[in-house]
């Protein structure tokens, strides 16, 4: 066996992604399945692991002529099944980690799991808050490169009025959003025992107009939060999944409390159609987070308007606050105190040109000599200008 240093690094692991290391290899045993499926598919709607199979039927072009309206069609595929799984996976978590927060808060004596609460405490309302923000920022991370990553309906309508995508794709993306938030509370009702208990409510104190405003202001916080940091594309665009994640985190540690933290209209839709439990104010929040996202939009599109981008630029005529120079003395005090820096400005250095090549340029000293002061028996030392 051949034990020599390439050898041994030749199957290292890595984080380096290339396109062509991704193709299915010869030893899947699902390779042949898969090339049948995708086969009849597009090659911009197959991605990368299978773009390129020979022999394909849009590789013989039989099916050229309809490439302009089959491949639009199946880009909304990909996208739909990419949201449905990232939705599927946000909500089950986001809910698994509440019906955990409530069961294990309680006695739960002689295995009855109870998941039912009087009020909720400060240390559930950060354990749901980060169970759902850290949910949030993974499964984001993790799917928008698939379907963009939104998994709210409210998002989407704002996504769309705001022009980052098209009217079609926010339809199929409501859609598989409401499916996969559905999904997720059967599971999460169907694997966790004491009844599922993660529906939103209003505080007995707060009426249906402030339970409302509440979900109208946390919703547009957060929808106008993804508008900056993913819509709008910067440096950090690649970090915005950590950014939408403590956006929501914030407004659970509020929204939770007073009105259960909606901000998404299927996310109490679905624990109500499960539990068949529909309380009397249940389209406030239908409401609310349809007027906070269309609130968020008229904020971006007032400061868009306005070419924000502008707002930071430099004044072109403002002077450096520190001047800048190449010459400095030192200057010793007769006191005893540290020595001063004194810029002045800057000389002319001598142009190349005049310069002798066979000689070696060294700084040059002024010719203000060693002086000795008496007073303080220190001499004072020589100025010196860089050449």
């Amino acid at each position: 066996m051949d034990k020599s240093p390439s050898s041994r690094f030749a199957h290292a692991p890595t984080l380096l992604i290339r396109t062509e290391s991704t193709q299915l290899s010869k030893v899947d045993p699902l390779k042949a399945g898969f090339r049948r499926l995708f086969e009849l598919l597009p090659p911009h709607a197959r991605g990368h692991v299978v773009r390129g199979l020979p022999g394909t039927l849009w590789d013989r072009q039989l099916l050229s002529p309809y490439k302009s309206m089959l491949i639009p069609r199946f880009r909304l595929q990909v996208a739909g099944i990419g949201e449905f799984f990232g939705t599927t996976v946000f909500i089950f978590m986001a809910f698994a980690t509440v019906q955990v927060s409530f069961i294990s808060s309680n006695n739960n004596n002689q295995g009855n799991i109870d998941t039912s609460v009087s009020s909720v405490t400060p240390q559930e309302l950060l354990y749901i808050s980060m169970g759902v923000a850290f949910a949030l920022a993974v499964t984001t991370w993790t799917f928008f490169r698939i379907s963009g990553g939104l998994f709210n309906p409210v998002v989407s309508l704002g996504m769309g009025l705001i022009g980052a995508l098209t009217w079609a794709r926010v339809a199929i993306l409501c859609v598989v959003q409401t499916v996969g938030t559905i999904a997720a509370a059967y599971m999460v009702s169907a694997l966790f025992p004491g009844g599922l208990n993660v529906g939103t409510a209003l505080h007995p104190h707060v009426s249906l107009a402030q339970g409302t405003i509440i979900e109208m202001l946390l919703t547009a916080q957060l929808v106008f939060s993804i508008f900056m940091l993913a819509a709008e594309k910067h440096d950090a665009t690649f970090i915005a999944p950590v950014g939408i994640g403590l956006s929501l985190f914030i407004a659970e540690m509020i929204g939770v409390f007073w009105t259960g933290g909606s901000l998404n209209p299927v996310r109490s839709l679905a624990p109500a159609i499960v539990t068949r439990s529909f309380p009397t104010y249940h389209w406030i929040y239908w409401v609310g987070p349809t007027s906070g996202s269309i609130l968020a939009v008229l904020i971006y599109k007032l400061i868009k308007a306005l070419e924000y981008e502008t707002a930071q630029d430099d004044d072109k005529d403002k002077q450096p606050i520190l001047p800048t120079s190449t010459r400095r003395d030192l200057e010793g005090s007769s006191s005893g105190d540290a020595p001063t820096i004194n810029v002045e400005s800057e000389t002319p250095a001598t142009p190349p040109a005049q310069r002798s090549s066979a000689t070696l340029q060294v700084p040059t000293y002024s010719k203000t000599p060693f002086v000795h002061d008496k007073e303080s028996e220190k001499p004072g030392l020589p100025t010196c200008t860089g050449d």
